[in-house]
């Protein structure tokens, strides 16, 4: 899977689990590449979302549910990921 593919995806699951005003993905896998652990198909992301109802949330559970969501993709496809809200 490519970068642009997976994007995608996460936009999707995410839009329609709850209302956002904005999601933002970026690609950071570029700042990785030359560590140890570095797995050439899975990506590094940074997920900037803005939702009042993740807002609501407390922190732990707002990543929860995140987390849940992206399951599949973050057993396969994500190294790691940086989560905002805001």
């Amino acid at each position: 899977m490519d970068i642009n593919s997976l994007n995608l995806i996460i936009e999707k699951k995410i839009s329609q689990s709850f209302f956002c005003k904005n999601i933002t993905i970026e690609d950071k896998t570029y700042l990785h590449k030359k560590h140890k652990g570095h797995e050439k198909n899975k990506f590094h992301i940074k997920l900037i979302i803005q939702s009042d109802e993740l807002l609501k949330m407390n922190r732990i559970d707002s990543t929860k549910k995140i987390y849940k969501i992206l399951d599949h993709e973050l057993k396969y496809y994500i190294h790691s990921i940086e989560l905002l809200v805001n």
